[in-house]
């Protein structure tokens, strides 16, 4: 399995980017996708999942509302579209995948930087 994530970069306070994370190796269909992020001296967080098949979706209390989560199934990439980005949404954000019933996520992305000005 491997992930590839994409789209970070620099934008303002109050600004949109949109995350992507193109996973190949196998079928996802039975799979949960996630985002997670670590900024700087803290550890890493969870931000948002989806079951690939249900497409069923999560999102951690900090994002709800600005985040949303979505799949491409013709293109086997999951994408993570963050509006009103705020300062303290700086990091690294990394996406990530688990079979279904796995508590721990296996597979990792290398991790795309998303910078937050003020």
């Amino acid at each position: 399995v491997q992930l590839q994530a994409s789209g970070g970069g620099l934008v303002q306070a109050g600004g949109s980017l949109r995350l992507s994370c193109a996973a190949s190796g196998r079928a996802f269909s039975d799979y949960v996708m996630g985002w997670f992020r670590q900024a700087p001296g803290k550890e890493r967080e969870f931000v948002a999942a989806l079951t690939w098949n249900g497409g069923s979706t999560n999102y951690a209390d900090s994002v709800k509302g600005r985040f949303t989560i979505s799949r491409d199934n013709a293109k086997n990439t999951v994408y993570l579209q963050m509006n009103s980005l705020k300062p303290e949404g700086t990091a690294i954000y990394y996406c990530a995948s688990r079979r279904l019933g796995v508590v721990l996520y296996e597979f990792w992305g290398q991790g795309t930087q998303v910078t937050v000005s003020s």
